[in-house]
């Protein structure tokens, strides 16, 4: 009963005020990337179609751009993150923090989680360590900066959730590097599996084939949302 009453009396870090403050601002900033990503219109309807531009150069053109998790992808993201007590949470692609946050607040409320994310572009990765300073919970993430297969090349093991919300070329060589890293059980979410349905179609049959060590479904999110068991 002691311990049920505890429980009970522990709020989510999601509903702390800094938190709060910094989510909400961030969905509402992010809800106008609809108007800036016409500037780069002819860049994204290539990656749909799979004409590959090098990592850094699409950071550099997507720089103002958002492009985070919906509310509830970001809430799903907590949920399975509190779900496995994860300790040690993994992010490709941290953009400006808005999954970051997400991640942060379960790591926080698990008792010595942490996140580690990656971000290539620096004016992201600065303003995203802004945000979680802002959110109070810059004491249990930390975001690279550089390229994410060298910057999480050295992230120790046991890994129990990694999110791949980075440029899709790369969600194949990232899983292949953290793989033997990841617990049994661990979970990998990967977004935008529908979006870019032609470009990640190497990354699903990885996880969907049964060859790998993976048992795998789409959650029907509008972008496509891999959830990825280790088995």
């Amino acid at each position: 009963m002691e311990r049920e009453m505890s429980m009970a009396a522990t709020p989510s870090s999601l509903d702390d005020p800094k938190v709060k403050a910094v989510v909400d601002r961030l969905h509402a900033a992010a809800s106008g990337d609809a108007f800036r990503m016409l500037a780069h219109l002819p860049t994204f309807l290539g990656a749909l179609l799979d004409r590959k531009l090098p990592a850094a150069e699409m950071s550099r053109r997507f720089k103002d751009v958002y492009i985070p998790l919906s509310r509830p992808q970001g809430k799903l993201l907590y949920l399975v993150a509190r779900s496995l007590d994860a300790r040690r949470i993994v992010e490709f692609g941290s953009s400006f923090g808005i999954s970051t946050l997400y991640a942060a607040a379960a790591a926080r409320d698990n008792g010595t989680g942490r996140v580690i994310g990656s971000e290539l572009e620096p004016g992201k990765r600065a303003k995203a360590l802004e945000h979680l300073a802002e959110a109070g919970l810059d004491g249990v993430a930390e975001v690279r900066l550089g390229d994410a297969l060298q910057t999480l090349r050295d992230v120790p093991s046991p890994i129990d959730l990694v999110l791949l919300d980075g440029w899709k070329d790369l969600y194949l060589p990232m899983i292949e590097m953290l793989a033997p890293k990841l617990r049994p059980g661990a979970v990998v979410l990967a977004d935008n599996v529908r979006t870019f349905k032609r470009a990640l179609a190497a990354y699903l049959d990885y996880v969907q084939s049964g060859r790998n060590g993976f048992q795998s479904v789409t959650l029907p999110f509008p972008s496509g949302f891999e959830y990825s068991v280790r088995i």
